[in-house]
């Protein structure tokens, strides 16, 4: 932990110099030397240009190879970069660079056609970041250095070898970067993490992935400007000596598993609406048919069919993994269950951003249904609650990977942290005798029942989200009315001829059937149909206080 978290990554760059570091998917390869070369010219259009340690850096694109490079310049040189999700409306990205104090932007081609740099003054430069081009400065200095930067790196770097590298030597307190939130209970924070919490999250990463080494091959399909895709599929590997290969289109399922198929990655790390869309899609489908259903029932078949979906799932996965960690949002809990019977080696984690983000993991061979795992090494957690393993309370968390707070606002950090120095999370959930911990939903989020008892409305949307011609819902409270809004799989009405009605009056008897599986007060007295997609952040997940009535 004490250990400079640049000086790791410049070992890393020297012993694996020639090794293939970053490459988009079905594009060019760049290695660790040709890595190592970019960084080296955009220290040097810093360092021309007057940007000091600490200065910050901010970066916003869809994923792809050239992403990890503006991030490891800026770090390796002492600045602070500030990743962008490429998903935020243009008011929100000028809000940020603005907020944020940014003098250097990289930009992607899609964000750089949107955003308008008046509305950022305090932006020096500018870069496009799929072609490392300038676009856009202020002083002649960067236009003049960039046009001769060749000429400029040839004369300072006659030789260019691992042995010219010399990364700024960081401090584990020191603010390492700035993260954005996409949360779905209102406007961005920006939480400074320090280089522990980087540390912290890689050296848990060496344990929970063991085998992976630089041989291995990942595929990045997580946006790299939030931290879970950033330490795991790229800081991590980047420590080891491994390849990335971006997937720079939407991930799809079919994209997902056409990319897992080729590359065949040493290890997978996914969003849960991959693997439920999966199983929506491809496995519902065929276990849903009677014949299968009955096959089902009989026991030595039933073994049989689940070891053949266990063969196909792994195969769809690239088969050369160990375990596929789920994270960034709940798994919806048939799924879950699915994947369990069928004894897929998966594994649910949490974390959060100002953890950045590890807090709890579990080898799959461990793993509890509706589990995420228990704390990692070195971390603390209790649930406040006087009866934490039966009465859902907050969970709040210490340890080295917790943020410094939030960037420019006090009154949000001293919100955060109690007397005691205890982070509160926001998040509900019990903890049982052994230490697992099963969330429950937000604190923001919770429904008062009607004699006071707690709802929680991802509990219900989990099940809701399972029934035919449900594409996605979201329950409120209407007026002390349970209320599940639903926008349906128009796709399927279409195909099926159905009509918004017809749909709808489904709907409501199938709802009834959820209501069962509830105590009482969770039942859902009305169902509206939802005309479009609901809004949400960068993670998929709704933005829940657009909805509130």
């Amino acid at each position: 932990m004490k250990k400079s978290f640049n000086k790791q990554l410049e070992r890393s760059f020297r012993e694996h110099w020639d090794r293939p570091a970053l490459s988009n998917y079905h594009g060019a390869v760049t290695t660790y030397a040709q890595l190592a070369e970019k960084i080296a010219k955009i220290h040097i259009m810093f360092e021309s240009c007057h940007v000091k340690k600490g200065d910050k850096i901010a970066i916003c694109s869809k994923n792809q190879a050239t992403w990890p490079v503006a991030f490891l310049a800026s770090m390796t040189y002492g600045a602070v970069p500030v990743p962008i999700l490429n998903e935020f409306k243009p008011g929100s990205i000028h809000h940020i660079v603005n907020h944020s104090d940014s003098i250097v932007l990289f930009v992607g081609d899609n964000i750089w056609d949107s955003i308008s740099m008046p509305e950022m003054p305090g932006v020096e430069a500018c870069f496009n970041l799929n072609s490392l081009e300038l676009v856009y400065y202020k002083s002649d200095v960067y236009h003049g250095l960039f046009t001769h930067i060749d000429e400029v790196f040839k004369s300072r770097y006659p030789s260019f070898s691992s042995a010219d590298l010399n990364y700024y030597q960081d401090s584990p307190d020191e603010l390492a970067m700035i993260s954005y939130t996409s949360g779905s209970t209102g406007f961005s924070k920006g939480v400074m993490l320090p280089y522990r919490s980087l540390a912290f999250n890689v050296a848990f990463a060496y344990r929970a992935e063991p085998h992976m080494n630089e041989q291995s091959r990942m595929v990045a399909m997580l946006p790299t400007a939030h931290m879970y895709g950033l330490l795991f599929d790229l800081l991590y590997e980047m420590n080891i000596g491994a390849h990335v290969v971006f997937i720079t289109r939407l991930p799809s399922p079919r994209v997902v598993m056409q990319a897992m198929d080729e590359i065949k990655p040493d290890a997978v790390v996914l969003v849960p609406m991959i693997i439920e869309k999966i199983y929506k899609t491809t496995l519902l489908p065929i276990i849903s048919k009677k014949r299968i259903k009955w096959f089902l029932s009989v026991p030595r078949v039933n073994r049989v069919i689940l070891n053949n979906i266990h063969k196909e799932m792994m195969k769809a996965f690239g088969g050369n993994f160990k375990e596929v960690l789920v994270g960034g949002a709940p798994l919806n809990r048939e799924v879950e269950a699915f994947m369990r019977r069928i004894r897929f080696p998966f594994t649910v984690g949490y974390g959060m951003t100002e953890c950045g983000p590890i807090l709890t993991y579990i080898p799959h061979t461990e793993a509890r249904l509706y589990s995420c795992g228990k704390p990692v090494k070195d971390i603390s957690m209790r649930v406040d609650s006087p009866d934490p393993a039966r009465t859902p309370g907050e969970i709040l968390v210490k340890g080295p990977n917790v943020f410094l707070g939030y960037y420019k606002n006090e009154e949000a950090t001293r919100a955060a942290f109690d007397e005691e120095g205890w982070f509160h999370t926001g998040d509900m959930g019990v903890m049982d005798k052994d230490g697992y911990l099963y969330l429950k939903g937000r604190c923001k989020s919770m429904i008062l029942g009607p004699s006071g008892q707690n709802i929680y409305p991802e509990e219900i949307e989990s099940s809701l989200n399972n029934l035919p011609y449900v594409g996605e819902s979201l329950v409120i409270d209407d007026g002390g009315v349970l209320t599940a809004l639903i926008y349906p799989d128009f796709a399927l009405m279409e195909e099926e001829g159905l009509e918004r009605e017809q749909v709808l009056r489904i709907l409501e008897e199938e709802v009834q059937t959820v209501n069962i599986t509830f105590p009482e007060y969770y039942a859902v007295k009305k169902v509206e149909i939802y005309p479009e997609e609901f809004e949400k952040t960068p993670k998929r997940n709704i933005k829940r206080y657009l909805y509130q009535r």
